[in-house]
């Protein structure tokens, strides 16, 4: 992870689960796809957790999202590849990132990756 704007590192493990939420997400709640649209929906605070992919070239695409979401206090998470982002969100496009604007019913696993989120920042 060689990328200047990763600035935590997340388990295998809390990005599956992230990843998971996502999925689930997809269906019940509303997501944000693509940088711009993520940005805005940061900037709006409407956003309720950002997806970000480690793979973009160049990284300047996204390298303003971490201190954006800091700012206004909205967790994120670092995903492998923006394939990965893509196909969760339901699309068989590579996605930079995207943002949770409302969860639906995924109340449960929400709270807990949030946790699991603001533990791995530390």
């Amino acid at each position: 992870m060689s990328k200047a704007y990763v600035n935590y590192t997340v388990s295998k493990e809390l990005a599956e689960k992230a990843l998971q939420l996502l999925e689930a997400v997809k269906n019940s709640g509303k997501i944000r796809k693509g940088t711009n649209e993520t940005t805005k929906a940061v900037e709006k605070s409407i956003a309720k957790i950002v997806f970000i992919a480690e793979d973009i070239e160049p990284e300047e695409i996204v390298m303003h999202l971490p201190p954006l979401c800091d700012e206004k206090k909205v967790p994120y998470v670092f995903i492998s590849t923006k394939q990965e982002i893509g196909r969760a969100t339901g699309i068989d496009v590579p996605m930079a990132a995207c943002a949770v604007t409302d969860i639906g019913k995924e109340n449960n696993n929400f709270d807990d990756i949030i946790s699991s989120i603001s533990i791995a920042k530390k």
